[in-house]
């Protein structure tokens, strides 16, 4: 089956839409292939502003600003979510698509779609398991679409997104088992605003007590070098320590 097949077999369908690469290249092959199709993108504690006006700005560079509708959940209300157990992921899942679900069905819409793809392990994502009991379809995986493949189609198709870095939400820069509260959220997208601001990117930091791991690409080592002390100074404000993690991270 290719995307051209699925769209016939799902002519009217709703995508859950985060802004990132898979999600972006699903929305816009959905349009363009000329399905009935809305966007739904999930507003909440765990997204950084950034990835709201990267949804947004798909939306508007596929001609489908009209059929994007923001949603905004207070995950933070969820007490099987903030204790933060190994599977926090399955039950986010399901309160964020519940959400999803809800309101696309009042908007006529019954079939949901989301961004998984053929290079994304099953064993390492709990929250498929919300999505297959919940009855998602993940055509992009069902399509045996790659995270490569999905890359090159969307540079062809002219999304910005085709080159951002893979991004997890802030929740995942918190140890499992430590309660996960609006401050400490705060503190690392904070604390990852002022990298990027810096020239920093496909960047993690990660709260370790009150230590900020700082996680980058092996190429930026040297620059992070050079500007530690700046570093210390920008990112005081929401760690009493730094640390650099001397494992790089993968580039995208």
């Amino acid at each position: 089956m290719d995307l051209k097949e699925f769209f016939t077999e799902h002519p009217k369908v709703a995508v859950a839409f985060s802004g990132g690469v898979d999600s972006s290249y699903l929305f816009y092959a959905a349009v363009v292939s000329g399905a009935d199709v809305r966007a739904y993108f999930v507003d909440s504690a765990f997204q950084p502003p950034m990835e709201r006006r990267d949804a947004e700005r798909i939306a508007s560079d596929i001609g489908a600003a009209d059929r994007l509708t923001i949603l905004n959940a207070d995950i933070l209300s969820f007490d099987d979510v903030t204790a933060n157990p190994e599977n926090r992921c399955y039950f986010c899942k399901k309160h964020v698509f519940g959400a999803i679900r809800e309101q696309a069905a009042a908007d006529g819409y019954d079939t949901i779609l989301d961004g998984t793809n053929a290079s994304d392990d099953p064993g390492d994502r709990p929250g498929m398991k919300a999505l297959r009991e919940m009855n998602v379809y993940s055509p992009l995986l069902l399509c045996g679409l790659a995270k490569e493949d999905i890359r090159e189609r969307s540079r062809q198709a002219g999304l910005f997104t085709w080159n951002k870095p893979s991004y997890a939400c802030l929740a995942t820069r918190i140890p499992y088992g430590e309660e996960i509260t609006g401050d400490k959220l705060d503190r690392v997208g904070a604390a990852e605003d002022e990298l990027r601001a810096m020239g920093f990117s496909d960047l993690r930091v990660r709260k370790r007590g009150e230590t900020g791991l700082i996680q980058l690409p092996a190429e930026q080592f040297l620059k992070a070098a050079e500007e530690r002390g700046t570093i210390r100074e920008k990112l005081a404000p929401y760690f009493e320590d730094l640390a650099l993690d001397l494992k790089p991270r993968k580039s995208r």
